[in-house]
């Protein structure tokens, strides 16, 4: 990491895909602005007035401010060049020169997975990534869920791997060490305290236009192996974030939900149209990635199941007969809170233990 590095980002009129030319051309930062102009115009192929702002050095100035606000604030800047820099995220056509973290940098070398959803997650989809993260975990030593901490599924997804002591990514929209958004201070904290990692391309002096959401979506895409979108209505950040994974020849997953259910809608439409793999496990997880085959630690046989927990175990007992039983029944013999009782719903559902019916009922199968 150099200075050259940041000034390289810092120069104006560069951009993301001007810098990635460049270093194609070149090799690294240092040798860019080393190039004479001729260089510059006729083998990178700069128009006249771009070539003039590398040769001029325009953007040091603003680059030695960036290096003492991130010596200050305690943040790495990692440039593509550096080792360090994640071997995944260097493959997409347009990855950043400069990433700046704070936080544990290994995470991003080991078995990175996305994970994104809509920002009106549903205890249905709290409950998938709660499930599906606490089972990679037993099964994937060097498991790290990369999302963007947003409101919904994202915090969902850090949540579940700090509960499961994995590390977990956080890309941000906006520049370190200030958090986006502010509400989820605490869950970026336990992230960098339990290993984890905060990311962002976002240098200090940045214009914020509105437009680095859509841009941190590629990053958390290309950061990872895969990507699961959990829940999603037709439209949204998480589809884009698909598209990206997608666009980068990542696998795409998706988690099927109730065709009622408006933030599942566009979830379905993936499965639908074949643009995302079908997730219901972490054993369908590990068979689309092939991680069972780069993983030396064994894997668990597909057919061993967890343990119910004993509020499930309750309610399961409250399934009297192998007749279907209402909602309400349900509520009244547990005695549980509405959100509780769906939560636990949800949770049977998944592992096999009950089916719904229509009408708002469900039926014991085992």
């Amino acid at each position: 990491m150099t200075i050259e590095d940041i000034a390289l980002q810092m120069t104006p009129g560069i951009g993301i895909k001007g810098a990635v030319h460049l270093l194609d051309t070149f090799g690294d930062a240092r040798s860019i602005f080393a190039a004479s102009s001729d260089d510059l115009i006729r083998e990178a192929r700069l128009r006249p007035d771009l070539a003039a702002q590398i040769l001029n050095h325009t953007g040091f100035k603003a680059a030695e401010r960036e290096w003492k606000y991130c010596l200050k604030n305690e943040i790495t800047p990692i440039a593509s060049t550096d080792p360090q820099y994640p071997a995944l995220l260097r493959e997409i056509e347009d990855f950043p020169h400069v990433i700046y973290l704070q936080g544990n940098i290994e995470a991003l070398s080991e078995h990175c997975l996305s994970m994104v959803g809509t920002r009106r997650a549903t205890p249905y989809g709290q409950t998938v990534c709660n499930r599906l993260v606490e089972s990679l975990s037993q099964r994937i030593p060097d498991l790290c869920i990369v999302s963007g901490l947003a409101f919904g599924i994202d915090a969902a997804a850090h949540r579940a791997a700090l509960a499961a002591d994995v590390h977990t990514v956080a890309v941000l929209p906006t520049p370190l060490p200030g958090i986006t958004p502010v509400q989820h201070t605490a869950i970026a904290r336990d992230i960098l305290r339990n290993g984890g990692a905060l990311l962002t391309e976002e240098h200090s002096q940045t214009h914020q236009r509105g437009t680095s959401y859509l841009a941190r979506n590629r990053i958390i895409a290309g950061l990872s192996a895969g990507c699961i979108v959990v829940e999603s209505p037709l439209s949204g950040g998480s589809l884009h974030t698909a598209e990206c994974a997608d666009g980068y020849n990542r696998t795409v997953m998706a988690v099927p939900g109730r065709i009622t259910d408006p933030s599942s809608q566009g979830t379905n439409r993936l499965i639908a149209d074949r643009k995302a793999s079908l997730i219901r496990s972490a054993e369908d997880i590990i068979r689309e990635l092939q991680w069972d085959l780069t993983i030396s630690t064994p894997v668990a046989p597909a057919h061993e199941e967890e343990p119910l927990s004993e509020e499930e175990q309750m309610l399961l007992r409250c399934f009297s007969t192998s007749d279907p039983h209402s909602v309400e029944e349900l509520a009244q013999t547990s005695r549980l809170s509405p959100g509780r009782l769906s939560t636990l719903l949800i949770g049977l559902e998944l592992s096999g233990n009950i089916r719904q019916l229509p009408g708002n009922r469900y039926m014991k199968l085992r």
